[in-house]
């Protein structure tokens, strides 16, 4: 059972519009995943915009509890506020990831609590990372990484991507221990292809786990370069053009 960090209601301001038709979201369907993404809404207290079937207007929540076993979680909307029987749509910021899905149900509060409405996981949930910079997948067959020293405990992490403006790592739960949102991680050798690398420093932005069929638990942590100089903003316009060009030579 994961509760809310308790703040004082959602104001209008932070009403967050769904995402747009030419979105390219990737799906979340795992419920354990699913599950994760709810319990840190809970415990951040980041308030949810619910846009019901219909209606004129959009409904601030938060989600008050999370209960992975049964599964389902309990809404807590701003009082004096009505969920309409039917579907509805959700939508929140999950850090630098803006989180949406989809539920059908008939809204009934809990008995003498008409702002807290228990309600099931969703079957799926679309997810869209705030990215300022594309970014291009690591080829297959090409061993990209990450290695640093943090604490005094020495990090290797394989890179799924990267861009001018951060990478995107993955490894297995227990070796990404430590790496929250925030954490600063000084002096990290990117290995970006055959005998090209580059020394940069990062701050996590995003920590994400999931559970993999082949892999069991993972961690995706995405970070942002800190004042990159120049010369390795040069040297990754160049790597990421030859990524690009060698991509396209296959087509």
């Amino acid at each position: 059972m994961h509760s809310a960090f308790r703040k004082g209601e959602p104001r209008p301001s932070d009403v967050i519009v769904p995402m747009e038709a030419g979105a390219k979201p990737h799906h979340m369907e795992d419920p354990y995943d699913i599950g994760e993404a709810l319990a840190l809404l809970a415990e951040h207290g980041d308030a949810v915009t619910i846009y019901p079937a219909g209606a004129d207007e959009p409904i601030l929540a938060r989600i008050y509890s999370v209960d992975d076993e049964r599964p389902h979680f309990v809404l807590q909307l701003n009082a004096g506020s009505v969920l309409p029987p039917g579907q509805a749509v959700f939508v929140s910021w999950q850090r630098s990831a803006k989180l949406q899905f989809t539920i059908n149900d008939q809204w009934v509060p809990l008995d003498g609590q008409p702002t807290l409405i228990p309600t099931y996981f969703p079957k799926d949930a679309l997810v869209l990372e705030r990215r300022h910079s594309a970014r291009l997948e690591t080829p297959l067959g090409v061993y990209y990484t990450a290695a640093f020293v943090l604490d005094g405990r020495p990090y290797e992490l394989q890179l799924y991507d990267f861009s001018e403006g951060g990478v995107g790592m993955r490894a297995p739960k227990r070796d990404a221990m430590g790496l929250y949102v925030g954490r600063k991680l000084s002096r990290v050798r990117l290995e970006l292809g055959i005998n090209a690398f580059i020394v940069a420093d990062l701050e996590v932005r995003l920590s994400r786990s999931f559970r993999s069929f082949l892999l069991g638990d993972q961690t995706q942590v995405g970070c942002r370069f800190v004042d990159p100089t120049p010369e390795m903003q040069s040297e990754l316009a160049r790597l990421l053009a030859k990524l690009e060009a060698g991509r396209k030579s296959k087509v």
